[in-house]
C-alpha cells in the first residue's frame, strides 16, 4: 500500500503533462490579448510578440506529449485537454492575430475588407477544428508516417511566420487581400487529403544534411527564414503528392489501412 507522500507524488506526476498543456494555453491566450490590445495601434513589435507566443505555445504542445510518455502518464483526459488547447492555440489565436494584423488598420477607409477578412479568418478556424476532429477519429487508421492534411500546428506556424517576417500591418488593399488568401489557402490545406510527412519518417544522413542547411539559412535570413521554410514545405509536399498520382515510387507513398 502506498504511503501518503507516494500518493501525492503519483497525483503530481499525472498532473504534470496537463500543467504543460495549460502553459501552452496561457501562451495562446496571451497572444490573443496582445493582438486585440494592439488592433488599433498597429505596433509591429506587439504583433511580432503575439506571433512568437504562438511559436512558444507550439513548443509546450510538443512538450506535454513528451512529458506524458517520459513519465508514463498518458491518459484520455490529457488527450482531450490537448485537443481543446489546439483549437484555441492554433485555430483561434492565429486567426485573431491575422484578423487584427491584416484588416483592422485598413477598416477605417475600407470597412468591407474587415468583414471579408473576418470571414477568411473564420474559415481558418473552422478548417482547423475539422482537421482536429478528423485526426482524433482516425488515430490508428492512417499511416503514421504521414498526416492527412496539413497539421493545425503547422498551419498556425505558417500564418504566424508572415507576421514574424513582416510585422508592419498591411497598408494597401492588395496586401489585405493577400492575407485573406493566405488564411483560406492554409485552411484548405488543413482539411485536404494531401499527405504531409510527419516526424515519424525514417531518419537518414540526408535528414541531417537538410537540418544543417536549414540552420545555415536561419542564421542568414533570420525572421524571413520561416516564410521560406513553409513555402518550400508546402510546395515540396504538393509536388510529392502529384508524383505519387503519376506513379512515382522512389519515396514510398502512405499505406492504405482497411476498415
Amino acid at each position: 500500500m502506498k504511503t501518503l507522500p507516494q500518493r501525492r507524488l503519483a497525483r503530481a506526476k499525472f498532473a504534470l503533462p496537463s500543467f504543460v498543456t495549460l502553459l501552452s494555453i496561457a501562451c495562446g491566450f496571451g497572444s490573443i490579448v496582445i493582438s486585440i490590445d494592439n488592433a488599433h495601434v498597429g505596433a509591429p513589435a506587439a504583433y511580432r510578440l503575439s506571433a512568437i507566443l504562438l511559436v512558444l505555445a507550439g513548443v509546450f504542445d510538443a512538450l506535454d506529449g513528451f512529458v506524458a510518455r517520459l513519465t508514463g502518464t498518458s491518459s484520455s483526459f490529457g488527450m482531450q485537454l490537448d485537443s481543446i488547447a489546439d483549437v484555441m492555440n492554433f485555430g483561434c489565436a492565429p486567426a485573431m492575430l491575422l484578423y487584427c494584423y491584416g484588416f483592422v488598420q485598413l477598416g477605417g477607409g475600407h470597412p468591407t475588407i474587415v468583414r471579408m477578412g473576418g470571414l477568411a479568418c473564420f474559415v481558418f478556424v473552422a478548417c482547423g477544428a475539422l482537421r482536429l476532429a478528423r485526426f482524433n477519429v482516425n488515430v490508428g487508421r492512417t499511416d503514421p508516417r504521414y498526416f492527412v492534411g496539413m497539421p493545425i500546428t503547422a498551419g498556425a506556424a505558417c500564418v504566424a511566420s508572415v507576421v514574424v517576417a513582416w510585422p508592419t500591418p498591411p497598408l494597401t488593399l492588395a496586401q489585405g487581400y493577400g492575407v485573406m488568401l493566405l488564411m483560406v489557402a492554409v485552411g484548405t490545406l488543413m482539411v485536404s487529403t494531401v499527405r504531409f510527412p510527419s516526424s515519424k519518417q525514417p531518419k537518414s544522413v540526408w535528414l541531417l544534411l537538410v537540418a544543417g542547411a536549414m540552420l545555415a539559412l536561419l542564421v542568414w535570413l533570420q525572421t524571413r527564414f520561416f516564410v521560406l521554410f513553409f513555402l518550400v514545405y508546402v510546395s515540396a509536399t504538393l509536388l510529392l503528392n502529384i508524383a505519387w498520382q503519376l506513379g512515382w515510387r522512389a519515396i514510398a507513398p502512405p499505406q492504405v489501412y482497411e476498415d
